[in-house]
Formats: C-alpha cells, structure tokens, sequence
C-alpha cells in the first residue's frame, strides 16, 4: 500500500496520516510543506526546475524540503550539512546547484555565489510543471541523488529515481511479511540509511519517530510500543545503548534492530543475544538504496552471525576475478543486480550491465545466506562512513608538515576500524597538534586521524608503490 497522493501539492500536504510523524502536528507540518513548495516555486522563468541541494540538519526541515523539491519534479541532492569548505566546492563543481536549502546561515560564509535560502533568502526563478509525487519526470529532472564516496575519496551522489526507492521498499515489506513499516530514526536523514527509514514508512503509512542519538543514549525514549517498529543502527551505536540494561532491555522489545554500515565483532553480538535483541544484520549501500540481504531477527538468536539471506527485489552473485558465477562456500567478488539499483553516479549513467560489481569479497553458504569476508580495496569505513585513504593523505601532505604520509585502517570495536597516519614529520617541530590544527577545515571529523604514527620512513618498492601489509604491521605495533 503506497500513500495517497494527488498531484497538487494542498492534497499531498493534507493527505498525511494523523501522527505519521509520531511527535509532530500532522496539520502543522502538512503547512511547512506547503510553504516550502511555494517558496520553491513562486517566481516563474526559464523552462527547468532548479538543481535543489537540501543541507537541513533539522529533521523537520530536511523531511518538508525533500517533499515539496520532489512535488516540484526538481532534482534533488541529498547533502550532508557537516560537510567542510572543500568538500561543498567539490559539491558546487560536480552539481552546479541553483539551490540550497538549509537553515544555517554560516553555509553562506562557505558559499556566497550560490542562492542559498534559509528563512526567507533570494531563490533562484524557475518554472515549473504542476506537482506530482509519485509519477516519474522527463530527462531526469525529479532524479534523487543520494550522497557516497568513490575510489578517489571525493564525493559523489549514486542516481535514484523514486521507483529505485520503492523496490527498495517492497523488497523489505516481502521479507518480512508486513504491510506498514513503523521506523525509529537516529540516523543522519542525508544519508541512505537514515533517509530509507523515511521512505519506508512515508510510502506505507507507516509511523517515523526521529530522535537524536545522544537522546536516546542518555535515556530519552519516544512514548511508543517498540514491538511495532524497526529501529535502524550501526555497531557503535549499539554497542553504547547496550552499556545501559535500562536501555539494553527496551531495545530488545523492538520488532527488529537493524545493524549495518560496519562489520559487528563477536563479544558485540553475543551481548545482544544475552538481552534477546532481535538483530536484523544486514548488507547493502547507497547504490542499492540500502540493504540487499538481511539476516531474520529469529536465525540471529538461534546463532547466525551472517548477513541473511537476500531481498525479494534483489539478486547477488559471487564471481571470480574473471566474472564466473562461484558455488556455494567459495569466496569471490559480490555482484548485485537489484531493482533498487541506482542509475549511476551523477551526472553519468551506468548504462547496460550484467550486474553491478561491488569492493566487497564475500561467499554464500549452504543455508543461502551471505557472509562477507573483506574488502577489496584500501577503503577505510569507520562508524558507516566511507573514508579513502588517498583523499586524506593528499590534505596531510597539502600542510607541508610531513615529507611522507600514508593512511591505513586499524580495527576497533566500537567503530569497525580507525583512521590512522603513519607519517614522516618535516622536522624535528611537527606535533601531533599542529598535522590537527592543519586540517580541521580540510576534512569532515570522521575522516581525521585518530591515530599518529611517527616512522623514520615508508615501506615502498623501487617503483614508490606502498606495502600496506607492512604499514597494517607498523600500525598494529602501535595501537
């Protein structure tokens, strides 16, 4: 069952469920939208909707200008508002936004150039088509780009369409047998894993609650029966509200905890089944609009410590490096095709594929369930964020306070792994505090160094090339 929802935006803003939004006046938020929607759209000109990147850090805001955006058919850009100085130019030189919306006015101080509204700022004129939400646009123009990191480290937004969403959608409704979906959001709206929870429970009139981590954490609690909802979280986060029995105890009343975005360590998960928190591990990424397997909650507390098995809307295969589909138990390369698979990397598309080849080495067992084994590549993930180590060594080696420098991950049980920088100071005065001061307007928090490592020089070949199995030795040694 999707929402009923007309093409004039007054009935979709009116047309929402009474406590959809458990928490907030449905009526008062249905006029949010509406003013949104006029705002956008009030000052007629040339003939295409303008590129709209929402940077809203206020779930109200962000989840009232996804709506009326998507009513106006415009292209939409999810974009996280903590993002720094370098990564918004990378964001103005990929996207070429007409639009920004957000309520923080210090955006303008990184970006005067650009239109930016934010309780009554300039916008940019366009004309628009009459509104609808769920019929698909031409050429593009009501795509939703979700934002990801590529192998570079810089940014990039995966190409959804509101049908890619949905697959999504019905795929998780067929697993687990259900008509509404109630979510409980303490994940980031910007990035998939918190925006698919709205999606999810927007489409079937379902309930959303979205409250702050730290809320939670502290023992705040939504007043609402947990046995009806999904709550979405990653390892660390977990590991937190399980410090609490309070709290460890509550979170086993939830219909399902989601887990993903970091590999879960064993002590991690038998704690959980020492509280019966019925754990829903899982798989998936930006590209397929969030999870793609899902282990049930019922073989997690019977013993599985797999991914699960995978969706109705999706199909993964484990290749060789020659592309040859692999038996059971035999570790390859995932490959995924998936009707929630996204489009491409904006502004490219991916065009005809067998399938869509991922970083990630894994097997399926007997019981048809993924396991994942590793990564393929260098990238880092700590806490669910992507980090890649040449983005960060290339802002350490900008500083001109090291003569060499390379990133590495290093495991650790609350965050999946660390960053780390072993590094070769430029002299003798170099401090850990200077290489931070260097590069806090560089790079989001979450892809800084934890960790410093001073070495005499790097392991690299005659060729220059790095031996990252040496640096993982170094680094280890260290911690």
């Amino acid at each position: 069952m999707t929402a009923n929802l007309t093409t004039n935006i007054l009935d979709i803003a009116s047309g929402f469920p009474d406590n959809w939004l458990v928490g907030c006046d449905s009526g008062e938020f249905a006029r949010i939208v509406d003013r949104q929607f006029q705002q956008i759209t009030k000052n007629p000109a040339p003939k295409t909707p303008p590129k709209i990147c929402i940077a809203e850090s206020e779930p109200l805001q962000f989840l009232a200008s996804f709506i009326s955006a998507r009513a106006a058919k415009c292209p939409i850009f999810l974009c996280n508002p903590n993002w720094v100085k370098q990564e918004w130019e990378q964001v103005w030189d990929l996207v070429q936004p007409d639009l920004i919306l957000q309520q923080n006015t210090d955006l303008k101080k990184i970006f005067s150039p650009l239109p930016v509204r934010g309780g009554g700022h300039r916008l940019c004129s366009r004309e628009f088509h009459s509104p609808g939400f769920n019929s698909p646009g031409k050429n593009g123009f009501d795509n939703i780009m979700i934002p990801t990191g590529g192998s570079s480290g810089k940014i990039r937004f995966a190409i959804h369409t509101w049908e890619t969403l949905t697959a999504s959608v019905e795929g998780f409704q067929q697993y687990f047998q259900l008509d509404k979906i109630n979510s409980f959001c303490v994940l980031p709206l910007y990035h998939v894993s918190g925006f698919m929870q709205f999606v999810r429970s927007f489409t079937t009139v379902g309930k959303l609650v979205i409250q702050p981590f730290k809320a939670l954490e502290s023992g705040e609690k939504a007043d609402i029966e947990p046995e009806e909802f999904f709550i979405s979280l990653v390892p660390t986060q977990l590991q937190r509200l399980l410090q609490n029995p309070d709290t460890a105890n509550w979170l086993s009343r939830f219909r399902a905890v989601l887990l993903g975005g970091a590999p879960a360590w064993p002590e991690l998960l038998e704690t959980a089944r020492k509280y019966q928190i019925k754990l829903a591990l899982s798989y998936g990424m930006t590209e397929t609009a969030s999870q793609i397997a899902t282990l049930k909650p019922e073989d997690f507390l019977a013993g599985n410590n797999s991914s699960g098995q995978v969706l109705p809307h999706a199909t993964i295969t484990i290749r060789s490096p020659k592309g040859e589909i692999l038996c059971y138990n035999q570790i390859g390369n995932i490959a995924v095709n998936a009707k929630s698979l996204a489009l491409g990397y904006y502004p490219e598309k991916f065009g005809d594929r067998e399938y869509f080849q991922l970083d990630d080495l894994g097997f399926i067992d007997n019981n048809n369930c993924l396991n994942i084994v590793g990564r393929c590549s260098d990238k880092i993930i700590t806490g669910g964020e992507n980090v890649f180590p040449a983005q960060v060594e290339a802002a350490i080696k900008n500083t001109n306070l090291v003569a060499d420098v390379a990133v590495i991950g290093l495991p650790d049980k609350d965050w999946g792994q660390v960053v780390t920088a072993i590094y070769v100071p430029a002299n003798s005065e170099v401090t850990v505090k200077n290489l931070q001061a260097a590069i806090e307007d560089k790079l989001s928090k979450f892809k800084r160094p934890k960790y410093w490592v001073i070495v005499e020089q790097l392991p690299r070949n005659s060729q220059g090339k790095i031996n990252r199995e040496q640096l993982q030795e170094i680094g280890l040694k260290y911690q």
